[in-house]
């Protein structure tokens, strides 16, 4: 892997169900960087909005995503990579992510809506209901060619999965 001047930020993005938990923490045990899931930055009326079926606004989406720039510039200063998951749907969130002082590399997971529609409905115990998935999608503002990072299918295993995305992070 090239040496970098400054650990680099990982962040796995997409609408809820693309597999972001699954591929982070692979990509984390892998690569022994510090692995974080942005829905646990939530605070508390996020989560009760999203339980309610409500999707969040950027209003609500503001104060979370600074919480997890800062945690970001945090492990970046202690010298650590990280591996992040966030939903990162609008550029402008991403925006907010790059302000972090690291190297901010975004990981789009991407599928048709169909396909992710299915792997929720089989999902138990998580919050997002698979109701809020088409607002996911309706929101979603893919990565542009000049922002730092790659998109990568999820309709491979997980493990063909987590290897593109360090195959991508490699690449710079």
């Amino acid at each position: 892997m090239t040496v970098h001047s400054r650990p680099i930020a990982a962040i796995v993005m997409g609408p809820s169900g693309v597999g972001k938990t699954t591929t982070a923490k692979g990509i984390a045990e892998r690569l022994g960087w510090v692995f974080a899931e942005a829905d646990e930055f939530h605070p508390k009326a996020n989560i009760d909005k999203m339980s309610a079926g409500i999707p969040l606004n950027d209003e609500d989406r503001a104060p979370w995503l600074r919480l997890i720039r800062d945690w970001i510039t945090r492990e970046a200063e202690a010298g650590r990579s990280v591996v992040v998951t966030c939903s990162a749907l609008k550029k402008a969130y991403r925006d907010v992510l790059r302000e972090a002082d690291a190297d901010v590399r975004f990981i789009e997971l991407d599928a048709p809506i169909e396909v992710i529609g299915e792997r929720m409905a089989r999902r138990k115990g998580h919050y997002m209901p698979a109701s809020l998935l088409k607002s996911q999608y309706e929101t979603l503002e893919p990565l542009l060619p000049e922002e730092a990072g790659s998109v990568v299918s999820v309709e491979a295993s997980p493990e063909k999965v987590i290897a593109a995305a360090i195959a991508a992070l490699q690449q710079g």
